[in-house]
Parts: structure tokens; C-alpha cells; sequence
């Protein structure tokens, strides 16, 4: 279906500051006076009245916890017959948290319209169940991707006569690969129906969902697109690798209220860095793929009722959080895709607060921030890790706050006089003395001495040797990522560091191919890095590891067969072990990147080129 888009000239609604000012009816006027809104959003403002006044395919572009729910909830039931029991709205989502959260505000925007059923569609419970509240006649069905797809397949639902259909967080929905099972549901739904694409950023693949199920949709953007939102500052560390998890615990102890999100490249990662959170004392959790969905509702309870203060999650598992009162992102590790850094950053700032989100970054990275710049077009601010000095201040001065700020229980009158006859002997400068270092020795003790992490942030990173390595002391692997997969040597050398937690001088002689790579590690490494690498996957992508028998460099890997993890075939694996002895006794790889050439006989992009170290 061919498409263009009409932006839309959004100046028209400069003067509409009221929800009766959209064109709603008296039944959402109250509910919505019910729930206490006073006026609506900018993307309300813009989108409602459009969706109101006429049938229309619309691409709203607005950030995470701006509203967009109301901007599509609102239409929606104003504009379906509640006397017929035909599904007429269909709400796509990509998560089951997000479905049954848009489920249950939806509901509360009803409450007052008799004879409206709204029925949540996901995975984790009974098909069964569902199956049968939709037979009941849900003029509204809100449901996540794959088990939409299931119930069509087994014909639980129909779809066909479909008027409203919403793609919510559909870049989200996007990234998480629905893109094929998006495509299958609307193709079960009319053609002439209305769709409303809502998402926070416009990459091409929901442009090619536009293009190929929209006719002429209006486009209205809040903000920039793919910017992020104005309520939320952004700032950025930088340390080295070694130090990225003592400036996490630093960041979390400079900011005493902090309730926050913390982000990391893998399930590994998110549970390791959990982990120690949870063994030094802070109140964490980690939120992974490979938790049940009953443990992913305890994690997301204690979340919400602030029992974890420091949730460590990867961008998958966190699709969905609708928290507001969030006052931190932190990112322990930046994303491998850069506009997913504007998802991270809208879990905080939301519903009219304000947020911080902190980037962690090796020297290496840097370079990375001015990407996210553009991306976000905004500022992000340097700034140093707290000393340990500082964050003894910052807690002293919390502390006092705390104690001013306590109101007096009436229930410990009678222990009083006890109390007071033993402090009875202290004056009120030695009372208030010891009174705060009962706290504040434990930060004062912990942090007496401790190293200013900023120092080595201004060093150079960049993987050169520190110290002289002998090559009989080392190991030599092959790893098989390379500049394809978007790494140089900097990138693959930080990851690496990270991944095995090695200090900086222990990952060295990186060097990038086109496909694969290779590094050293100190012998007394060998075992750590295969049994790390054993089973590993990045962005769902099995990473193989094995000792190399002779890599580029001619440095030793320990001698005989190469040991190789992570699954393939045979024959393969003895090929690519034989390309790689060509390329290593021929100089250069001549007869390798003879063999590698394309069929038009030119060399592949940024083969053949032995990178620095």
C-alpha cells in the first residue's frame, strides 16, 4: 500500500489547555476528572482531537511516559459501538507488563461507558482463559505480538472486522523481532481500517510498516524526533574498565534517594553486576531473559513498591517498566544499537518529573557520546566520578535531613526517661556527634583512603601494552567477531575486559578481521576466558571462542589441536582452522584473502589489514 506522510501543523492546538477542549465525551470527562488529570499532555493535545474528528491513519512520535495510552485510548472508546460485541479496537504491545498495564488504563477510562469489555492477551497465562473473555465479546483486545499470532492461528479470535488498530512502542516491538508476526496479524485485519502507530523514535523498519500497511497517515511529532525528553539530564563518566563497578557503587552512594534503572548489555552482565550489588548491601535486583515470568513479577513488585531501589536489567527485560517516579537511569554499559540509548534514558522523567540518566564509559567510548548526541539532540555533561571524601559529606548532610525530617512516634513517651537518663551526661554537640556517626562511620570507614577513580579517565585507553608480555606466557584465541559485526580493536578490547572482568594490561595483541578476530590473554587466564565464552551469546547471537593454533601475530597458543566451545560443525570448524593457517604461514594471507574475495573479485571492506594493537 502506498503511503506519504501529511505532518500535521500542530500550532492550531496552541490555546487547548483543558480535556473538554479535545471534543471528549461526559462519560471520559469523568473518569478523567476521576483520576485526577488536569490537562492533557502535549501528545494528547496534538493527537486526541485528530483521532476524534476523523477516520485516519496516524504515525505519533512521542518519548516513553508522555501520555500516549490517553492519546489513543481516549478515540478509541469514544468512537466504538459498545452495543456490539464484534472486536472494533485492536491495542498491539510488546510486552506483557505494557499490555496489561495500557489493559488496565483503558479500563479505568471506561468505567463510566456501560457495556465495554477490554481483554489482555499475553503470554504466561491460560490461552484457554483468554480465549473464552473474548468469546464474551471484547470490543477491545490489547495483546503482545506472538500470542496474538498463536490464538489466530488456533482461530480463538477474529479480527476481521477490525475499525481501530494501535502499534504501541512499536520501534520496541520492532526491535524485539515481531516484525514478521506484526505483518501476519494485520494482515488478518480490513483493509480500510484505521491504524495509529504510536513509538518514541522513527528507524526505517517502522517506517516500512507505515509504508506497507498505511494510507497517507498524518504525522505528529512532540519534540524532535528520536530526541529525548527535556526532563531528563543526561551525564557521562568517564573511568577506566577496571573501574566501572566501583564507580556504579560510588554514583549509587552520592545519591542516597536513588531509585533507578540500570542497564546492561547481557543476561550475564545484569545478573553479575546484581549480585555483588546485593553481597555489598544495596537494596538490588535483576530483571533477565532467563527468569521465569512468576520471578519477573516478584522482581517488578518489590520494584514498584521500592523494596529495590537499584534494578539492574537488560533493554529487553525492561521493555515495558512503567514506573514514574523513577529518578536515575544508569548505563553500566552502553547499548550496542545508539537509539536505544533514547529508550533507556525515557524510563526516567516521566509524567512531569525529572530524571537523570549516567552513562559509564571507558576512555574508548567517548567517542560514542557524541553519537548519543546527536541522537538525542542534547548536551551531555562530563562529569567525575564523587570522591570518597564527597560521598561522606553527601551522607552526613542526608542523614541530618533524615533525623530533622522524622516525625515524632507518640508510642516511645514512656521509654523517654530511660533514654534521657542514660545520655543525661552528654552535652548537645556530643549528642548529635555520636548520633551521626553511627551512620557515617560506615561510609567514612569504607571510603577512608579509597583511590580517586578519575584519574585514569583522561589516560589513554586504547589497548597498548602497558607492561612488556612474553608470548610464551600467553594464550592466543580466536573469537568470532569482527569489523563486520561493527567492532575495531578498541571496542572488541572493552569488551572483553568487561565480559571477563580482567584488568587492563591482561587483554592485549587485539587484532580485528573482517569476520573474526584474535587477543591474548596471560596463560593463567586460558581456562577463565574458555569457560566464560563456553555457552555466551551477544544480542542473541552465539559468540564462539577457541585457543588459537597460530593467529596473525605468530604468538603461541599453547600448541596442538585448537579447542573450540560453543557448538558447529565439523566441517566447518576444520575449514576456518585451515583458512587461518593459511593466513598466518603466508605473510599476510595471501591465498586467505584470494579465498575471500567476493564474486566480482574485490576484496571485502576492511579485510587484509592487520589493525594497530
Amino acid at each position: 500500500m502506498q503511503s506519504y506522510y501529511i505532518p500535521v501543523n500542530c500550532g492550531t492546538f496552541a490555546a487547548m489547555t483543558t480535556f473538554q477542549s479535545l471534543g471528549l465525551n461526559d462519560a471520559l470527562l469523568q473518569a478523567i476528572e476521576d483520576m485526577g488529570f488536569e490537562s492533557p499532555s502535549e501528545v494528547q493535545e496534538k493527537t486526541i482531537p485528530l483521532l476524534l474528528e476523523q477516520d485516519t491513519d496516524i504515525v505519533s512520535l512521542a518519548q516513553t511516559g508522555t501520555g500516549k495510552t490517553a492519546a489513543f485510548g481516549f478515540p478509541m472508546l469514544q468512537k466504538i459501538d459498545v452495543k456490539s460485541r464484534t472486536t472494533q479496537g485492536l491495542i498491539l504491545s510488546p510486552t506483557r507488563e505494557l499490555c496489561l498495564q495500557i489493559t488496565q488504563e483503558i479500563k479505568n477510562y471506561s468505567k463510566h461507558i456501560k457495556g465495554i469489555n477490554v481483554v489482555a492477551i499475553y503470554g504466561g497465562a491460560s490461552i484457554t482463559d483468554q480465549a473464552k473473555n473474548v468469546k464474551k465479546g471484547a470490543q477491545i483486545i490489547v495483546a503482545t505480538p506472538g500470542r496474538m499470532q498463536d490464538m489466530i492461528r488456533r482461530r480463538l479470535v477474529d479480527i476481521s472486522r477490525v475499525e481501530y488498530c494501535v502499534l504501541d512502542e512499536a520501534d520496541e516491538m520492532l526491535n524485539m523481532g515481531f516484525f514478521e508476526d506484526i505483518t501476519s496479524i494485520l494482515s488478518n485485519t480490513p483493509d480500510d481500517k484505521s491504524t495509529w502507530l504510536f513509538s518514541a523514535t522513527m528507524p526505517k523498519e517502522v517506517s516500512v510498516i507505515a509504508k506497507k500497511f498505511m494510507y497517507n497517515p498524518l504525522e505528529v511529532t512532540v519534540g524532535s524526533k528520536n530526541a529525548g525528553t527535556k526532563n531528563v539530564a543526561h551525564e557521562y563518566y568517564a573511568v577506566s574498565g577496571r573501574d566501572r563497578y566501583p564507580a556504579l557503587k560510588r554514583l549509587a552512594d552520592a545519591h542516597p534517594d536513588i531509585f533507578s534503572v540500570i542497564f546492561c548489555r547481557t543476561k550475564r552482565d545484569t545478573q553479575r553486576v546484581a549480585e555483588k550489588l546485593i553481597e555489598d548491601g544495596y537494596n538490588a535486583g535483576a530483571l533477565h531473559g532467563d527468569l521465569s515470568q512468576n520471578q519477573r513479577d516478584i522482581v517488578m513488585k518489590s520494584f514498584r513498591n521500592k523494596q529495590i531501589q537499584m534494578l539492574v536489567a537488560t533493554d529487553v527485560a525492561a521493555r515495558g517498566i512503567d514506573v514514574d517516579n523513577i529518578t536515575h537511569v544508569i548505563n553500566y554499559q552502553l547499548p550496542d544499537e545508539i537509539e536505544t540509548y533514547t529508550h533507556r534514558s525515557g524510563r526516567t522523567g516521566r509524567a512531569g518529573n525529572k530524571g537523570v540518566s549516567m552513562i559509564i564509559v571507558t576512555q574508548s567510548e567517548s567517542r560514542k557520546i557524541r553519537s548519543i548526541e546527536k541522537i538525542i539532540q542534547s548536551k551531555i555533561e562530563a562529569k567525575k566520578i564523587p570522591t570518597g571524601i564527597e560521598i561522606c559529606e553527601t551522607q552526613l548532610y542526608h542523614l541530618a535531613k533524615k533525623i530533622h525530617n522524622t516525625e515524632i512516634n507518640d508510642g516511645i513517651a514512656d521509654y523517654l526517661p530511660k533514654v534521657e537518663e542514660v545520655l543525661a551526661d552528654l552535652s548537645k554537640e556530643e549528642l548529635i556527634q555520636r548520633l551521626v556517626s553511627v551512620e557515617f562511620a560506615r561510609f567514612h570507614n569504607y571510603y577512608k583512603g579509597a583511590k580517586d577513580l578519575n584519574t585514569l579517565a583522561g589516560a589513554r585507553d586504547d589497548g597498548r601494552e602497558k607492561v612488556k608480555h612474553n608470548k610464551k606466557d600467553s594464550t592466543r584465541f580466536f573469537i568470532n567477531l569482527g569489523a563486520r559485526d561493527e567492532f575495531n580493536w578498541m571496542d572488541l578490547k572493552d569488551l572483553l575486559k568487561s565480559t571477563l572482568s580482567l584488568e587492563q594490561d591482561d587483554v592485549f595483541h587485539v587484532d580485528v578481521m573482517d569476520s573474526f578476530a584474535f587477543f591474548n590473554t596471560p596463560n593463567q587466564h586460558r581456562e577463565k576466558v574458555l569457560e566464560t565464552f563456553a555457552d555466551f551469546e551477544l544480542n542473541g547471537r552465539s559468540i564462539n571462542v577457541e585457543v588459537s593454533e597460530k593467529g596473525p601475530r605468530g604468538s603461541g597458543g599453547g600448541g596442538g589441536k585448537g579447542k573450540r566451545f560453543g557448538g558447529g560443525g565439523g566441517d566447518r570448524r576444520s575449514e576456518r582452522r585451515g583458512d587461518r593457517k593459511k593466513f598466518s604461514n603466508n605473510g599476510g594471507g595471501s591465498e586467505y584473502k584470494k579465498k575471500r574475495r567476493s564474486s566480482d573479485g574485490s576484496k571485502p571492506s576492511g579485510f587484509g589489514r592487520r589493525p594497530r594493537r
